[in-house]
């Protein structure tokens, strides 16, 4: 699981979408969604990310370890 704070995001769902397998957003009710190659729900998010200030805080859940390490590194390069 990762907490990240998004300041930028184009760059951070251009990730998401390069990812292989599912990149799931974790909601305080603990349900879960698959926010990779998922148009409607990336426009809700990036209306958020507008609406606070261009910064989002998510908090995701990775299965795929190649693609845990893609978010990891672009958060990484992002701060």
């Amino acid at each position: 699981m990762l907490k990240l704070n998004i300041l930028d995001m184009k760059n951070f769902l251009d990730t998401v979408n390069s990812c292989k397998g599912a990149v799931h957003m974790l909601s305080p009710d603990g349900g879960k969604k698959d926010i990779n190659g998922q148009g409607m729900l990336q426009a809700r998010l990036s209306e958020q990310y507008r609406q606070n200030k261009n910064c989002l805080r998510l908090t995701l859940e990775i299965p795929d370890p190649k693609d845990y390490m893609r978010i990891v590194s672009y958060y990484a390069g992002d701060c």
